[in-house]
This record gives C-alpha cells, sequence and structure tokens, in this order.
C-alpha cells in the first residue's frame, strides 16, 4: 500500500507541476490535443484522490512510522493539487465543470476521512498537556492529518471565495469542512492549528464584498437597488459571518487573540448599513443588510462574551476597548462623520484599522448603534457582560451629545429588527426612538440581575444631566420605570424626590427657572403625568399639607409653576384646590398695597398669583365675569410700578405685572368689562409715553403683553373711533411689531396673527408700523414696506398650520437643512472671530495677567470681622440642635429660625471666601 500511496504522491506533484506549463502554453500555442488529453488525465487524478480517501478511511490507522510519512505526505500532496485546480478552474475550458464536483466529492471524501481517523484519538486534555494514551505517535498522525486539512480546506475556501461565486459548491463545502474538522479536535486541535488566522481570513471575507459594493454603487448609482442584487452580494457575507461565529464558540480563547478585528468587522457592518440608509436608491439594500447581518454580527459578539472559557476581566477589556472613553475619543486627529456623508465617503470606514478604531469619527454612529444592539439584546448575554454593559451607559449619553451624533439625533432613521424567529419585522425608526427602545429594553432585561445597581446609579447620577436630549432620555426612563413598575416602588420612587424638594426648597430659588429647586420640581411633574393618579394626589397631600407654612408654599409654588397634573387628582381634591386658589387670589388682591409689599419683601410674595397663573396650565379655573377686581388690580399694579423707587420692590411689582397679564390673556369675558380700557390706557402709558418706557426690565414682561395683545381680539372695537383706547391699542402692537430680536419677533407675529384672524376690525393696517421688523427686505435690510408684512404675515401662518401635518415633506426638509447649514455657518465664523480676539487680547495683556493674580490685602478691621461670623456661626449651629433635641413643641419656630440661619451660613461662607482669595 505504501508504494501505491507513493506513486500517488508522484504523480499528484507532475499534475501540479505539468498543469500551471498546459495553461502557459495554451496562450502561446494552439495544442488542443495535448491540452485536452492533459486535462482528461488531471480530472482522473482528482477522481483517484476522492477514490484514495475513501479507500484509507476503510482501512486503520497504520502504527509504522513510515507509513505514517507517506500518508501525510499523500494527503498533503492531493490538496496542494486541488488547490491549484481550484485557482486555475476558469482556465480549465471543458473539463471545468466536471472538476468541481470530482474536487467536492474528494473534499466531502478527505473530511470524512479525518472524522473516521479521530475516533482512535483520544483528545482529552489534563492540565494543558494531553492525556497519556497507548499510542502517542497514532494521535499525533491523526493530528498532523487533520491540521493539513484545516489549512488546505480553508485555503481552498478562501479561492473559491474569490471567484466571484461560481464556486459556491465548493465553497460551502470547504469552510462547513473547516468548522467540522475544528469541532472533532477540542483543546489539542488548538495547540496545533491557528483558529486566530481562520478568523481574521473569514472577516476579511466579510469586508470584501461590501467595499466593492461601496464603490460601485457610489461610482454608478441611478436606480434603486434590487433586492435580489443585494442578496446576491449579502448572502455569502452572511455565510462567512456565521461559520466565523461558529468558530468563535468553539475556540473562544483564540478568537480572544483577535477580538479587535472583531469588533472593528462588526462596526464596519453597522457603519455601512448607516450609511446606506442615507441614500433613498439604497434603501432596499440597508433593509437586506439589516435582516441578514444584523443577529449574525451580534452572536459573533456573544460568541466571545458569552463564553465560560474566558474571564470576566477579559470580557470587560473587549467592553473597553469597542466602547472608548469620550475623552481618548477627543484627543484623536480630525476625521469626518459618517452621518450626512454619501456612500462614496461611507466606503472609507474600510479603510479604517485596528489601531485607528478608537480615533476614527467616521465609526463613530456605527459604535453606538453597535451598543444600543447590545441593549436590545442584552437578555441573551450572560450577568457580568449586563454588568459591564450597565457600566457603559454613560459613555452612550457621552456619545449623544456630540456634534456629529447630537445633529442626526431626531432626523437620522435606519432600519430596525423587532421580534425573533418568523415573527420579526423590519421597522423604520429615528435614532432617538432607538435609544429610547434600547434602554428600555436593558431596563427589563436587567431588572432581576445583579446590574440593576449599576442601572439605577446611572439613572440617579444623569436626573439632573446638563444636555436637553440625554435630559429628555433619562426622564422618559424614569417615567418608564414608573409606569410599569410595582406600586410599592412607585410610591417609594415619589416619597424620596418629594424629601428632596422640601431640602431644596428656599424663596430665593423658586422664581428662578434653572434653579435646582424648579428643576427637582419639574422632574416630579413629568413622572407624575405618567403616573398613576394616587400618586398625584399623594404629592399634593404631602406638599400642601406639610405643617410648616412657608415651605409647603414655596413647593407648592415650584410644582404649579413647573405644571403640576392638578387636572389628575380626584375630584374632590381638584374641587378643594379650584376654591383655594380663588380665594387667595382675591384675598390678595384685597389687602394688596405698599405696606404689605415692603412688609413681605421675600421671593414669596405674591404667592396666589403666581399660584393662580401656574393652576390655569392644568385646571379650568376662571374668575366671575361680574367680578372686575383682576383688571382694577392690574391697574394698581402698573401704577405702582410706575411709581416706586426702590428697585427690590420695583421687581416683585414686575413679576406681579407679568403673571396678571397671562392670567387675563386666558380669559376672554374680561376683556369685555368696562375696565379693560382703563388697562390698556395704563399699559400704553406704561410701555410707550410713560416715564418708564425706556425701563430696560420691562422687556421681560413683552412676553405676556404679547400674550394680552392677542387677546385683545375679543373685544369690541370700532374702526371709525379713534379714541385713545384704540389709539392705545395701535401704539402697543406698533411697539411689539417692531421688536427686532429673532423671539420677540416670533412672539410680536404669533400674538398678531392670533388677533387678525379673529378680530372684527378690517382695517389691519391700522395696527402695523411702517418699520416693523417683518416689513424689512432680506438683502439690505433698510427698505420697509407694509405690503411685506403682510406677505411675510401669510407666510408665518401657513408655517403655523404646515406644523399640523405628521409627515415633513421633502420641501420643508431641504429648507431646514439649508436654514441649518447657515447656522452652523454662523457659529463657526462667530467662534473663529472670538477666539481671534482672545488670542488678540492675550498677547496684548501680559501684566494685567500678572496683576490679576496679585492678592491685595484686606483691611484687618474686615478679616476679624469674618473670623467672629464664622466662629458665631458655629455657635449658633450647636444651639440649633441642641434646640431640636430638647424642645418637641416648638418645631414651626426651630424650622423658621433653620431656614434663616442656612442663607446665613451660606452668606458667611461666601464671605470667608471672599477674605481667603485676598
Amino acid at each position: 500500500m505504501t508504494q501505491f500511496l507513493t506513486l500517488g504522491i508522484k504523480a499528484s506533484m507532475w499534475c501540479g507541476k505539468h498543469l500551471k506549463m498546459t495553461l502557459m502554453s495554451i496562450q502561446e500555442s494552439q495544442e488542443e490535443e495535448h491540452s485536452s488529453l492533459f486535462f482528461q488525465l488531471l480530472l482522473d487524478m482528482l477522481r483517484f484522490a476522492a477514490a484514495s480517501f475513501s479507500a484509507l478511511a476503510k482501512h486503520p490507522v497504520s502504527d509504522d512510522k513510515v507509513s505514517m510519512d507517506i500518508v501525510e505526505n499523500f494527503i498533503l500532496e492531493l490538496l496542494n493539487l486541488t488547490k491549484i485546480s481550484i485557482s486555475e478552474i476558469k482556465r480549465i475550458q471543458t473539463a471545468g465543470s466536471e472538476a468541481l464536483k470530482v474536487i467536492r466529492i474528494g473534499i466531502e471524501a478527505a473530511i470524512k476521512l479525518c472524522e473516521v481517523y479521530s475516533e482512535s484519538v483520544n483528545w482529552e486534555i489534563s492540565n494543558g498537556k494531553p492525556m497519556n494514551v497507548e499510542n502517542p505517535n497514532n494521535d499525533d498522525h491523526v493530528i498532523n492529518i487533520t491540521k493539513c486539512m484545516i489549512e488546505k480546506v480553508s485555503d481552498i475556501g478562501v479561492l473559491a471565495a474569490n471567484d466571484g461565486g461560481s464556486s459556491v459548491a465548493i465553497l460551502n463545502v470547504s469552510w462547513k469542512g473547516v468548522v467540522t474538522l475544528l469541532q472533532i479536535g477540542k483543546g489539542r486541535l488548538a495547540l496545533k492549528v491557528n483558529v486566530a488566522d481562520i478568523i481574521v481570513t473569514l472577516l476579511l471575507l466579510v469586508t470584501e464584498p461590501l467595499r466593492c459594493a461601496a464603490e460601485t454603487w457610489s461610482s454608478s448609482l441611478k436606480d434603486t437597488i434590487s433586492v435580489t442584487e443585494a442578496k446576491r452580494i449579502l448572502v455569502p457575507v452572511k455565510f462567512y459571518l456565521i461559520n466565523a461565529v461558529k468558530i468563535c464558540s468553539l475556540y473562544p480563547c483564540q478568537a480572544f487573540m483577535v477580538y479587535r478585528k472583531i469588533i472593528l468587522c462588526v462596526v464596519i457592518i453597522t457603519t455601512f448599513k448607516i450609511g446606506l440608509s442615507n441614500d433613498i436608491f439604497l434603501r432596499t439594500a440597508c433593509e437586506v443588510i439589516t435582516e441578514l447581518l444584523e443577529q449574525t454580527s451580534f452572536d459573533l459578539f456573544k460568541s466571545l462574551l458569552n463564553s465560560d472559557e474566558l474571564k470576566v476581566e477579559q470580557k470587560l477589556e473587549i467592553l473597553d476597548w469597542l466602547f472608548t472613553d469620550k475623552g481618548e475619543f477627543n484627543s484623536s486627529p480630525s476625521c469626518p462623520s459618517i452621518t450626512g456623508c454619501s456612500l462614496s465617503s461611507v466606503s472609507k470606514v474600510f479603510l479604517v484599522g485596528c489601531e485607528d478604531m478608537s480615533k476614527a469619527r467616521t465609526l463613530l454612529i456605527g459604535q453606538l448603534i453597535s451598543f444600543l444592539n447590545f441593549l436590545r439584546y442584552s437578555v441573551e448575554l450572560n450577568e457580568d457582560v449586563k454588568v459591564g454593559i450597565a457600566r457603559k451607559l454613560g459613555w452612550c449619553l457621552d456619545i449623544i451629545v456630540d456634534e456629529d451624533v447630537y445633529s442626526s439625533i431626531l432626523v437620522l432613521q435606519f432600519p430596525v429588527l423587532y421580534g425573533v424567529g418568523k415573527t420579526t419585522e423590519l421597522v423604520w425608526h429615528s435614532l432617538f426612538s432607538s435609544v429610547l427602545h434600547a434602554f428600555k429594553t436593558f431596563i427589563i432585561a436587567v431588572s432581576s440581575s445583579i446590574a440593576w445597581g449599576e442601572l439605577e446609579s446611572f439613572l440617579l447620577e444623569n436626573f439632573f444631566h446638563p444636555h436637553f436630549i440625554c435630559s429628555e432620555i433619562i426622564m422618559d426612563l424614569w417615567c418608564f420605570m414608573l409606569r410599569y413598575s410595582e406600586a410599592g416602588v412607585g410610591n417609594c420612587i415619589i416619597d424620596k424626590l418629594c424629601s428632596l424638594l422640601k431640602l431644596l426648597a428656599s424663596s430665593e430659588s423658586v422664581l428662578l427657572p434653572n434653579s435646582s429647586l424648579r428643576k427637582m420640581a419639574r422632574s416630579i411633574c413629568i413622572l407624575l403625568s405618567t403616573g398613576a393618579q394616587s400618586l398625584v394626589d399623594q404629592v399634593y397631600m404631602s406638599v400642601v399639607g406639610d405643617g410648616r407654612y412657608q415651605l409647603s408654599s414655596i413647593t407648592c409654588l415650584a410644582l404649579f409653576m413647573e405644571g403640576f397634573p392638578l387636572n389628575l387628582l380626584s375630584e374632590k381634591m381638584k374641587n378643594a384646590a379650584t376654591r383655594r386658589f380663588i380665594t387667595g387670589f382675591f384675598d390678595f388682591v384685597e389687602t394688596f398695597d405698599e405696606k404689605s409689599t415692603i412688609a413681605c419683601s421675600s421671593g414669596l410674595f405674591g404667592f396666589p398669583v403666581f399660584a393662580l397663573s401656574a393652576s390655569l396650565q392644568s385646571l379650568k379655573v376662571g374668575l366671575s365675569s361680574t367680578d372686575a377686581s383682576a383688571l382694577k388690580f392690574l391697574v394698581l399694579v402698573i401704577r405702582s410700578y410706575k411709581f416706586s423707587m426702590d428697585e427690590a420692590i420695583k421687581d416683585h411689582y414686575r413679576k406681579l405685572l407679568s403673571e396678571m397679564l397671562g392670567i387675563i390673556s386666558t380669559m376672554n369675558h374680561l376683556y369685555r368689562c368696562g375696565e379693560i380700557e382703563e388697562v390698556i390706557l395704563e399699559l400704553e402709558s406704561l410701555f410707550i409715553s410713560g416715564p418708564v418706557a425706556t425701563d430696560t426690565l420691562l422687556y421681560k414682561c413683552k412676553p405676556d403683553l404679547a400674550l394680552f395683545m392677542a387677546g385683545l381680539s375679543h373685544m369690541d372695537m370700532s374702526e371709525r373711533d379713534e379714541s385713545p383706547k384704540n389709539c392705545a391699542v395701535w401704539e402697543l402692537y406698533h411697539m411689539l411689531l417692531k421688536e427686532q430680536h429673532w423671539a420677540f419677533a416670533h412672539l410680536a407675529i404669533t400674538a398678531f396673527g392670533y388677533f387678525a384672524a379673529r378680530t372684527n376690525c378690517n382695517q389691519l393696517w391700522r395696527f402695523v408700523p411702517q418699520d416693523a421688523a417683518l416689513s424689512y427686505d432680506l438683502i439690505s435690510g433698510k427698505e420697509a414696506d407694509t405690503d411685506r408684512f403682510m406677505s411675510e404675515l401669510k407666510t408665518f401662518l401657513g408655517k403655523e398650520m404646515a406644523l399640523l401635518t405628521i409627515t415633513p415633506s421633502s420641501q420643508q426638509l431641504e429648507l431646514l437643512e439649508q436654514e441649518g447649514m447657515e447656522l452652523k455657518e454662523i457659529v463657526r465664523k462667530f467662534s473663529n472671530s472670538i477666539n481671534a480676539e482672545a488670542v488678540a487680547c492675550q498677547s496684548m495683556d501680559v501684566d494685567s495677567e500678572k496683576q490679576s493674580n496679585r492678592k491685595r490685602k484686606l483691611p484687618d478691621g474686615i478679616s476679624r470681622g469674618v473670623e467672629l461670623l464664622h466662629s458665631g456661626l458655629k455657635i449658633i449651629g450647636d444651639g440649633l440642635s441642641e434646640w431640636q433635641l430638647n424642645q418637641f413643641e416648638s418645631t414651626e419656630l426651630h424650622e423658621i429660625f433653620l431656614t434663616h440661619f442656612s442663607c446665613l451660613k451660606d452668606a458667611v461662607t461666601h464671605f470667608v471666601g471672599l477674605a481667603r482669595t485676598s
């Protein structure tokens, strides 16, 4: 038998050598008879190889060392001949198709031979070494054959892949054969075969077709890519991915050696998908890549992260490298983002190497989508991986606020696969919707796992996230938890938030929209709007029923101003709240005078007015049509503001003025009262002709003034009558429409549009000044025309109606994109000018910098006084603590002292800080 195999070795070597010579001679001469005879001989040799493999499988493994070497060389040479034949299959003329069939049979026989031989080997490993067996040489012989078979069959698989798809049968049998051979080897085979190289080879076979598709489609794309065309390219890619997943699952430790290449491959696929979604002609291809590759790509991650053979530290290393910290990312060189790029730009992602991945902005969106896939499929991950993902949630928010991602968070749409198996559904979602869905899925997945603590910490740490998009995401997640959690969990969350709200309560911060108190109140109101009705009643009773009047008033006002859902209260509480607001308002109006203002100069002054104004958002609170005391009160506030000399008191009047204008604007019947004329005349005197018309603080009242002016459409006006009232209305509208600040211009045109649509006046030109802000032409900004204003008003009202449409038109999107680009360019120029001025100032003021850093010595009296204040503060604090321990009856008085002590402590601390830095 050895002689027979030796002859086969020589014949195989001869065929391989003469195959190359024959192919060269075909190009140089026309020796058809010689070439046809040789190709027939080659075909017979390939049949001989297949028959020989089958014959060897029927005989036991040889124990003779010489015979073993001959068998190994025989198999090696026949596989080499097979490999050469596959590489030249297209040039083997008429014998090519028959040769492919014979080669497939030969590969199958060779793989079967290895499977039969493997049954005689003990593949177990003890302490990293093979276990003792009776015949170790026999084991080495089988391992060498299997190793050779894996290497050669994988090479054949690469050649078949590069053949353009004509050798599908060979491609299928070769890579399935590689997986089969690796399955039988267990741990001992990993010591002989470089599995990592095989995985890298498969990854290259995955990315290469995608790169070619990107280049082809970007250079000549005129029609929509069909499903058939997309599947022709992507089905083989899925085949390579599936085999890579199987091999990584079998050999996770070897796969870990190339985990960066694995990660890069998956991120490139995801980024390529996003690039396809940007083009209308490629949306079908984008859907196909989602259906075929999304789950399989994630399985590639899962094969590593769910493996019991990898340590937790190794899994966390994978996550750390995939989701690079934002600090490292910002330090990288500038690189264009994938968002909004053409497909030709997307092809650049295939040029990114592992060493550049953490720095490439091109892959940023792909990394984010990959993270969202981790969240969506987190139910399939092990507990230690869930913990690692939970610790990376902050990374996700950091990426979202990046300028390229943030700019596309609402407009970027891509397909997402929902469901499992035959119930899967492909849905196009915006990036923002996908983020919310992924986070909510993760909340459900970790609700009963050890990762819950990390998730809870993340939600608490980002409760007041400074970026509004992230704040919206976090609050939506809190609402989701509150809506679907058990009642006890929701009650506990709300109780803790209310306790924190009371700790933050202070009269100074209640009227500051961005204070911690108002932010907390805003968050509580959002949560209550999605929770159960019992929670709303619970919070209302907790705040209103608090025995400390001042504290409850502050927290009530903060909640009401942030939209506390009073309409969700139980009917009994709702009626009681309504009566309380109206009664408190009229009591305040009746007792209002300058003395009461001076006596109560804190931020709580005018609480009933603020409470009524805030409650109008959710309760249908109305004032009596026969009681015009609200209008009289407004007149009194206006006059008090005009004649007040104290700036602090004047500021209180200004706040009351704004609130009252807002209150009256919601009550149409008050515009038909006789007292409304006096209000209009007083407003005209205050804002236009009065001594305080130039008061710069009055601009804070103009938004509410615009609301009030819009309500004048419910007032009867005679166009022939040029009474002082009508003239005052015209003048007030003239003032508002002259405002050139974009925000005020928007408010003014909105108010006038509401007025124009409902008033009985036809001569609207009387209300519009010749120099209205929207009357100027856009080019020079100097020429004003009333007709132009009316045209702009019509356009504005048209846009307001367009906002009611659900799906924006292409023209609207183009206009928004154009405006966005112009705004971005303005910001860029503005930033450059600021930087230039900063550099100039820095280069000129060298000595002033030194001077500003030089400390100035304070007088001894000030320093000594600060020390005494600090010491006295400590003594007062000790006294309050002792009082709290010994006096149980005077809790309210103690709270008052504690509130004033807190304010005193802040002031003294500020003094101490100034003294130390001077």
